[in-house]
């Protein structure tokens, strides 16, 4: 019986997956062609099960000889490019070994005795000569390869491909985090180094393997459907499309988490895909702790810190690389627009990010709920400032994340107190001025009826140099519960200048009215 794979490759035999060809749809006219291309994308995406796939197929169809290997074995030489070297020819050698292959297409019995640095090539140059298919070669993780251990791989595999290209490997595929472009980072940082040229200049092609449309994701559930019987709701598919926007890894857990974990054997519904992105979210498996570590990687706060608040901070030309660089992580989505991935990235990031605020909090969150469960709102509003005037001064001075200490604290204190029995939902974006929080609680009304409880939060800073947002904040405030079809809102707007009168003197609630007429409660903090 198959399964949905959380932990490393998958194979058709033991997993629900797409094919190589899916995922990879031009990779075999470019093999075919006989081009050196790359293949990007960020970790937990499928580019190692599609590289194996595509190996596996080429080899046998019979015409090529295809293998894939990983460089992360070669990662701990370093800048010794003779120890690198050595050790992907041993894992060349060990790969066509364990296959099984006949001994016309094995390895040479040795590897030609030449000078520390040219090794790779005269070694691949050699096995070429007596293989009587055209050799095609994936190295997967290739940016795990560091300074002149890297360099000099991508030396020997342009020299190769330029000198002789008859008498050398018919296709090479780079696979790694990022695009070649950007090996400059992984050769110590400094783009001098890859020299006046790059030294993979070669390549005809970059590929990026994408998410999952939701199309791919229907597909993939598709397949337990069959083979079990179980289905999913479509109301369900689309929220976990909604939550995971296609992310292999993220689909895949989703599935698990529900079918496996929590032992659904019924049709999967949304309360089931609800229930399961919380779960995920709090036990932060290793692939979103993974994540987790770059939070504070300067590159990535420039570029995650205002997708948080939704200002336009002050740019600089290297904004881009740093766009880049956190984009190819997975950490915000393709496109124009800077958003987070994903809602579950969102909220884990987030919730990371507030963990110091909820670890203060005493209050327990049963003790702000009715008979009934929904939520005492106003009385956590209340509590909420007299937290924020106690500890205000010192949570907002984190060394981190400074533009949005001040919204994180909130919404780590609501996490503490709704999350659980209730849910927090949040629209950021660069741009967009503003954090919208929509606060849901599930509850049971007298006749016994499920209903669930909203309450809407707009959550607004005042800056040097900026006008009060008190009229902006109130006309957005009013677009935001139209969309949500709610009377009434709260909107928070944090003092965060530099002459702002301290917090527990300015700190207060007071009431205000929308253009529309809604009245709506404003918090000074």
């Amino acid at each position: 019986m198959r399964y949905f794979n959380t932990a490393g490759p998958c194979y058709p035999d033991l997993h629900y997956m797409l094919s190589a060809e899916e995922r990879l749809p031009d990779a075999r006219m470019y093999i075919e062609f006989g081009f050196y291309f790359v293949v990007h994308a960020p970790r937990q995406s499928g580019k190692t099960t599609a590289l194996l796939g595509l190996a596996r197929d080429l080899t046998a169809e019979g015409h090529f000889l295809a293998l894939s290997i990983s460089c992360e074995t070669a990662e701990q030489f370093g800048d010794d490019f003779a120890g690198v070297e050595n050790v992907l020819l041993s894992e060349l050698r060990q790969k066509a070994e364990r296959q099984q292959l006949p001994p016309e297409l094995l390895p040479p019995d040795t590897w030609p005795d030449t000078a520390p640095g040219t090794r790779l090539k005269e070694g691949l140059t050699a096995w070429v000569s007596k293989c009587p298919r055209p050799l095609v070669l994936f190295f997967d993780e290739i940016d795990s390869l560091r300074g002149d251990g890297l360099l000099n791989v991508l030396r020997q595999l342009r020299a190769g491909f330029t000198q002789d290209r008859k008498q050398f490997v018919h296709s090479v595929v780079l696979c790694g985090l990022r695009d070649v472009r950007d090996y400059k980072a992984a050769s110590g940082g400094d783009p001098k180094r890859l020299g006046t040229a790059s030294p993979f200049n070669i390549k005809i092609k970059s590929i990026r393997i994408g998410d999952f449309d939701k199309v791919e994701m229907r597909q993939l559930f598709r397949q337990h459907t069959t083979e079990t019987g179980q289905e999913f709701d479509d109301k369900a598919i689309d929220l976990a499309f909604d939550y995971t926007q296609g992310q292999p890894w993220l689909v895949n857990s989703l599935a698990w988490e529900i079918i496996g974990e929590m032992r659904v054997r019924d049709t999967i519904t949304l309360d089931h895909v609800e229930t399961a992105k919380e779960r995920l979210i709090l036990a932060r498996a290793t692939h979103l702790d993974s994540l987790i570590d770059k939070l504070t990687d300067p590159r990535v706060q420039r570029v995650l810190e205002p997708v948080i608040t939704g200002e336009i901070s002050a740019l600089d030309t290297s904004f881009d690389d740093d766009v880049s660089y956190t984009r190819d992580l997975g950490l915000i989505a393709q496109g124009k627009q800077l958003r987070f991935a994903n809602p579950i990235y969102q909220e884990v990031i987030v919730r990371v990010l507030g963990q110091r605020t909820e670890s203060m909090i005493t209050a327990e969150p049963s003790s702000f709920r009715f008979p009934d469960g929904r939520i005492d709102f106003p009385r956590l509003l209340r509590e909420f400032t007299a937290f924020w005037i106690q500890h205000g001064d010192v949570l907002a001075a984190r060394d981190n994340y400074h533009e949005a200490a001040a919204q994180l604290v909130l919404m780590a204190y609501l996490h503490r107190i709704v999350n659980g029995a209730g849910y927090v939902d949040r629209e950021v974006g660069v741009g967009r001025g503003r954090i919208d929080l929509l606060v849901r609680q599930p509850y049971e009304e007298s006749e016994g009826r499920r209903a669930e409880q909203r309450e809407a939060l707009e959550l607004k800073v005042w800056a040097d140099g900026r006008p009060d947002p008190l009229a902006q904040g109130l006309v957005q405030l009013d677009g935001y519960l139209d969309r949500l079809g709610l009377p009434t809102g709260v909107l928070v707007i944090f003092d965060r200048r530099t002459q702002a009168a301290p917090i527990a003197d300015q700190t207060a609630f007071h009431q205000a009215h929308t253009a529309s007429g809604r009245a709506v409660t404003v918090l000074r903090a």
